[in-house]
């Protein structure tokens, strides 16, 4: 398959990696912001290919995973109520509320109903004008155009039924406040692909300045992921820190203005907490004034509520990169898939279901064992 096989390709990932080991002469920690790197990283065992100079720090681009618990709380009182039918895509069912999750709202009684887009929802609400029809607008820059076109939808069709319980956030405030925070380690950034084929380069070049941090875009299948750790390790190494664009195939450096122009148009920027990180300012989207009709958290009055993270879990931790999934006293005893206290146990694109999924328990595999790209 076309730009998939190819970048699987184990000949050219050793090509790749013995660029790096020839390079590379001192400590580097590297941050992949995106959970989908994370993914492919920890199912290929890229970071125990890697030279021991070369640390890769987990970084807080999974959607799921951010979204905090008090959104989580508002969903899950709006789903629950039965003139409600509550849309969703399929990972937001079973990461856990205060008390409950989705699914647990379904089984007793509750209209929950995943969808694959936004305009499915839409439709949904087209069918049953005399229901309340919500969707989980959720995510960062990727997701967040069709979620305002949707909303645009809405309000150019007259479907008053439908609304949108919203918590987009954006990468740029993330990794300023990532660089801000006394504990940080990180010295380079792997930013994700797909936010920057949206969103453009632009926000990059002053932080990679500011902070003097190389800044690579980066896609995600194996070889893009190493290629973007080739790039980021000679920049380093040279004392340099640009943002660069190792994902061309996909990201322009002006991105997709049409996107751009709807997402300026429906939403507006907001302060935005993160779950298990705290509130970053300016790090997130709410619909705007011209769409305020259609906020599910002002219509159902779910604005108030307020909870606190359990104590046992150490999400924040992983999403900030101060620590590995398995350093969790939780993980893989009291916090599993089944049973998650967290939502990065639970999203196909956290770091602890990937580090469960792909039994990374703590154990280093020997070099017999490892393989480029296997």
């Amino acid at each position: 398959m076309k730009y998939l096989e190819e970048f699987q390709n184990p000949e050219l990932a050793r090509r790749l990696l013995d660029e790096i080991r020839a390079t590379v002469t001192r400590p580097w920690a590297l941050m992949e912001v995106c959970g989908g790197q994370t993914h492919t990283i920890i199912r290929h065992g890229i970071d125990q290919l890697l030279p021991d100079q070369v640390e890769l720090i987990h970084g807080p681009g999974c959607p799921v995973c951010v979204t905090p618990l008090e959104v989580i709380d508002k969903a899950l009182e709006i789903a629950a109520r039965p003139d409600v039918i509550f849309c969703s895509f399929g990972d937001m069912l079973r990461v856990p509320g205060s008390d409950r999750d989705l699914f647990q709202v379904r089984g007793h009684g509750g209209d929950v109903r995943v969808v694959y887009s936004p305009l499915d929802a839409l439709k949904i609400a087209q069918q049953n004008p005399h229901r309340e029809v919500v969707f989980f607008g959720i995510g960062f820059e990727t997701t967040a155009p069709p979620n305002a076109m949707t909303v645009h939808q809405a309000r150019k069709l007259g479907i008053p039924n439908f609304s949108m319980l919203v918590s987009h956030v954006r990468v740029p405030p993330a990794i300023e406040a990532i660089m801000t925070s006394p504990s940080c380690r990180v010295q380079a950034f792997l930013a994700a692909g797909h936010v920057c084929s949206v969103m453009g380069m632009g926000e990059y070049p002053e932080l990679a300045d500011r902070f003097q941090v190389p800044i690579v875009v980066t896609g995600f299948e194996p070889l893009d992921i190493l290629e973007g750790i080739r790039r980021t390790v000679r920049q380093l190494e040279r004392g340099e820190h640009t943002v660069d664009n190792a994902y061309p195939r996909a990201v322009r450096s002006e991105g997709n203005p049409a996107a751009q122009a709807m997402l300026a148009d429906v939403f507006e920027v907001t302060d935005r907490a993160w779950r298990g990180i705290g509130t970053i300012p300016a790090s997130g989207w709410r619909l705007s004034e011209r769409y305020r009709d259609f906020d599910a958290e002002y219509r159902f009055s779910v604005d108030g509520i307020t909870t606190r993270e359990p104590a046992a879990c150490r999400s924040g931790e992983v999403l900030q990169g101060l620590i590995k999934p398995h350093e969790c006293e939780a993980f893989g005893t009291t916090c599993t898939p089944r049973s998650p206290l967290g939502a990065t146990m639970v999203s196909s694109e956290g770091a602890c279901a990937a580090y469960y999924l792909y039994r990374r328990l703590g154990t280093t595999p020997t070099p017999q064992e490892a393989s480029p790209v296997a």
